[in-house]
């Protein structure tokens, strides 16, 4: 019992022991608080300074570059289809996919002995109508003929008749005779009558027999022409596809044999929204007449043709929204049927505007320009245009103004910053540059040396690359290339 009760002794100054111990670590504790207080009340802080990338607000015209994808088509292309059934006898050695024809070129010939059969018969047909038409006619005159003798006959008779009625008037003839006479008058005027009968007979054989001709004449010329239709030419200069009969092959009547494409007729079809529709019409509703390109990526290199905005599609579709624009190239070297490709129109251009990174604007509209003592200053402005990455403003007040290309949550109205690239011009719509010697012969290297571009792509290129203001995009696609 005595042990317990020392036992209990023992932990209770051992407890009181520790929060002694406590209480002065919290009183030294303290102390050091108000003391470093007191040292830092008494020096004073220094003002963060921001680092910030700037440029220069420049007023100028700025031209929007509208950005779409569409599809290339040909807006000339004759499918070859045969006019009658027959069997291919004969296919030339250009008849085949992707070979390139010229207007009149023969592609492929059918089997001539059924055509040439039927034009026998036609033309035997054709000469006996023109040897019935003949006789016909011949008949007619002989009618006419035969006709004029019993005319002629008819008025002798008819004389003698009024002679022996003279006679007998006279008391000199007898009736018997004026009888006889009579009856030889009347049968006269009978075969002249009969006789003129024979001439309409011959009359409408003749008319039959112009028919006759006529219809062998037509029979002759439809004969004609399927002889012709044997062989299947090209109707105009372009490339073939879809080729598929050869020699031995027993066509159809309108069998689709291939297709002509003409290469150098080709539209592009892309689809805009309303609003991207509503910025390429011109106040009379028509369509703007900026520079329009159509870009293909050809792996190394793009390859970029020119055009015009054409027209625009008839109804929006089923199912469909916007418009359906179709542009019109002008040189489509390098581009086929079924390409996908970029579509980049010149708008309309913008007076007193900059282009600017769209990163300089807030979400609220806004851009931080650079005020006294490099203190930010939010201001409003407008925006014309969102291009890509960079937005178009109306610069009016701000005009000569550094603003902030980058904004980040460090930065906002009155703070203070470093600025970085002053002076810079807002216009960054430049597109070409131009090239030193020794980086335009690295660049024609570079294309040279590549043995996957396609010829017709290369000499595009390199055409471009000879020019004194050469793409910047196809300068950083090389760049790419080339791991720079």
């Amino acid at each position: 019992m005595r042990f317990f009760g020392r036992s209990l002794t023992g932990l209770f100054l051992f407890a009181v022991t520790l929060g002694l111990l406590g209480l002065a670590v919290a009183l030294v504790a303290d102390a050091l608080r108000a003391r470093s207080a007191e040292n830092a009340q008494a020096m004073p802080q220094e003002e963060r300074v921001v680092t910030a990338n700037v440029m220069t607000l420049t007023p100028a015209e700025v031209t929007p570059v509208l950005t779409a994808f569409g599809e290339v088509q040909s807006r000339k292309t004759l499918e070859l289809r045969a006019k009658r059934a027959g069997t291919v006898v004969w296919v030339a050695e250009e008849f085949k996919n992707g070979a390139a024809v010229a207007a009149g070129t023969p592609l492929l010939r059918f089997d001539p002995i059924p055509a040439q059969e039927a034009l026998a018969l036609a033309r035997a047909n054709a000469d006996e109508a023109a040897a019935v038409e003949a006789e016909a006619k011949a008949a007619v005159s002989l009618a006419q003929d035969d006709l004029a003798a019993a005319e002629a006959q008819a008025l002798l008779r008819r004389q003698a008749f009024t002679r022996q009625q003279d006679l007998a008037t006279r008391g000199v003839g007898s009736s018997q005779a004026v009888e006889t006479a009579e009856l030889a008058a009347s049968a006269g005027d009978q075969a002249v009558l009969s006789r003129r009968q024979s001439l309409a007979t011959a009359a409408a054989r003749v008319d039959q027999a112009v028919v006759a001709v006529t219809r062998a004449a037509i029979a002759l010329g439809e004969a004609e022409r399927s002889l012709a239709e044997t062989e299947l030419r090209a109707e105009f200069a372009g490339l073939l596809d879809g080729v598929t009969p050869v020699i031995g092959t027993l066509v159809g009547p309108n069998e689709m044999l291939g297709r002509i494409v003409d290469p150098q007729a080709l539209d592009v079809a892309m689809r805009l929204s309303t609003a991207q529709f509503g910025v390429l019409l011109q106040p009379d509703g028509t369509l703007i007449q900026g520079a329009v390109t159509a870009v293909l990526d050809a792996g190394p290199a793009d390859i970029s043709v020119t055009g015009r905005l054409d027209r625009v599609g008839a109804s929006v579709g089923e199912g469909q929204t916007g418009r359906l624009v179709y542009v019109a190239l002008n040189v489509a070297q390098g581009l086929r049927p079924g390409d996908f490709v970029t579509v980049r129109v010149d708008e309309t251009a913008l007076a007193d505007a900059a282009l600017i990174p769209a990163t300089a604007i807030g979400g609220n509209g806004t851009v931080l320009a650079v005020g006294p003592e490099d203190r930010l200053q939010e201001l409003p402005v407008e925006v014309l245009r969102r291009q890509g990455n960079d937005v178009i403003i109306a610069v009016g007040a701000l005009a000569g103004r550094d603003i902030v290309t980058e904004r980040s949550v460090l930065l906002g109205d009155g703070i203070r910053i470093r600025p970085v690239g002053r002076g810079a011009t807002g216009d960054l719509a430049l597109t070409t540059v131009t090239l030193t010697a020794e980086r335009r012969a690295e660049l024609i290297a570079l294309v040279e040396a590549n043995v996957e571009m396609p010829a017709e792509a290369k000499a595009l290129v390199l055409e471009q690359l000879q020019a004194d203001q050469v793409p910047v995009h196809l300068i950083e696609r090389l760049d790419r290339r080339m791991g720079g």
